[in-house]
């Protein structure tokens, strides 16, 4: 990593008392799209709607359909009170981090992101990069063993699972092509569109149906009729409604990829109105859909909730459509990881903004080996939903609140306190601190005792025929 990466060309150093709307900071970004659009291959092009278009691309994703079993282990009133909490905070934190970006336009991702939150820490820099890596490739795994079980849902488990998950990496290999993320910001329509379906076939279904299939601790109607509660049911483990709350967060959290959804806006600073249009759709499907679940599911919800649905034609129906955000969601952040990694091997050379031979046979070697990786994790771990708590813990601890709260504090050191609007806001980035170390320490812990908890247990052996439908 050269110090050239990180040297501020032709930029000023901005002072921290500077606005988002500062001329010297506009100007710059005008430089930078000047500059990407001199080569062959621009990045800098996207539209704050196609932004808008990409993030629900990449919010709209299955792990909506896991939001009614949080709500079964937390009850009404915790769980209502948990999502709406992220939902604010997820706006605030999204607010903090453009700021920071519009100070700081030369930011490519949440590396550099890192980077200069830190002060222009190297070491920053480097942790930053390792989460990256590590959070991305571990989802794109999700999506690859997301993948497989919907081929052995609708197929009736005709092949052996690892043979769906080969099918699912070479769909996902073959999608990824494109280097820009305008480019798959059309693919993210299709994939919103389809999620919607989904959630929508599985209301309609869940609210027809005589009587759900079954849910973790029983069959129906073993666990009694179906019901619903205020608060968290006796017996009802301190673990369980961390890894809850976990489950909530984890979807509330998506700012990992924002820094480079940012990087290829033609006008960065439009980036708020995407982020409404995005809070907006999210506030309606993180709450409505889950609720309307946990209504007519009630105890016997799993994750997803489509596992639920007593009717086999219901489920195959509905879950079917899961298929296409599955692999555009793993798309977007394999995009946004072979980006990371073709910077630091292509450096300033023509092949990196170039129609080149070697430009792609580099792009395309670099997509092939994360999807590999993806699919031999995807492979080994006994439990995704586990894992999606560990991640949740481990990285959207730092990428959701704990990068966000030191931003603020650089963003307004020596006026944390001017106003009573300013020391609100300070007050509520304390707590948004907190919320970060909490979900990092006791969450942790709660993420590494379920995996610990499965392993002690009966596991899925590594690269299984074994069926694993819904």
């Amino acid at each position: 990593m050269a110090d050239s990466d990180f040297k501020d060309k032709k930029q000023p150093d901005y002072g921290l008392e500077t606005e988002s709307d500062d001329p010297d900071s506009l100007n710059t970004i005008t430089a930078l799209v000047a500059e990407d659009h001199e080569h062959e291959i621009k990045l800098r092009t996207m539209s704050w709607q196609k932004t808008a278009i990409l993030l629900a691309g990449e919010q709209v994703c299955l792990a909506i359909m896991a939001q009614s079993w949080s709500l079964s282990v937390l009850g009404w009133v915790p769980g209502i009170i948990t999502m709406v909490l992220c939902a604010v905070l997820f706006w605030i934190t999204s607010i903090t981090m453009h700021k920071f970006i519009m100070k700081y336009p030369q930011i490519k991702d949440i590396c550099d992101f890192g980077y200069y939150v830190f002060g222009k820490s190297r070491v920053a820099y480097v942790f930053s990069a390792f989460m990256l890596l590590a959070n991305n490739i571990l989802l794109i795994g999700f999506h690859v063993l997301t993948g497989a079980k919907v081929l052995n849902t609708l197929s009736d488990h005709s092949l052996c699972t690892s043979v769906f998950a080969v099918i699912a990496t070479i769909m996902g290999i073959v999608m990824s092509v494109p280097r820009t993320l305008n480019h798959i910001s059309s693919m993210s329509m299709v994939s919103s569109a389809c999620m919607g379906i989904a959630i929508l076939l599985f209301l309609v279904f869940a609210g027809i149906e005589s009587a759900p299939l079954y849910g973790y601790n029983g069959n129906y109607p073993t666990l009694g009729p179906v019901k619903t509660y205020a608060f968290p049911q006796a017996g009802t483990t301190w673990i369980a409604c961390m890894n809850a709350v976990l489950n909530i967060t984890f979807l509330w959290v998506p700012q990992i990829l924002f820094p480079s959804f940012i990087a290829e806006m033609e006008r960065p600073q439009d980036f708020p109105k995407a982020l409404a249009v995005l809070t907006f759709i999210s506030a309606i499907l993180f709450l409505v859909p889950p609720a309307i679940g946990f209504r007519y599911l009630g105890q016997y919800s799993t994750a997803p909730a489509f596992g639920s649905l007593g009717v086999v034609a219901y489920k195959k129906a509905s879950f079917g459509f899961v298929i296409v955000p599955t692999l555009i969601i793993g798309v977007i952040y394999a995009n946004v990881t072979a980006k990371f990694i073709y910077k630091r091997t292509m450096g300033q050379s023509k092949h990196a903004h170039s129609n080149t031979l070697i430009g792609w046979g580099v792009w395309g070697l670099v997509m092939v080996g994360i999807w590999l990786l993806a699919f031999v994790f995807s492979e080994v771990i006994p439990s995704m939903g586990d894992f999606l708590s560990l991640l949740s813990a481990a990285f959207d601890s730092f990428f959701g609140f704990i990068y966000f709260a030191i931003a603020y504090w650089q963003l307004n050191r020596g006026k944390l306190f001017n106003g009573v609007g300013k020391s609100v806001m300070t007050l509520v980035n304390v707590f948004i601190m907190v919320v970060g170390l909490f979900i990092l320490g006791p969450g942790l812990y709660a993420a590494v005792e379920a995996i610990i908890t499965d392993y002690s247990g009966s596991i899925t052996p590594a690269f299984t025929c074994a069926n694993m439908a819904l």
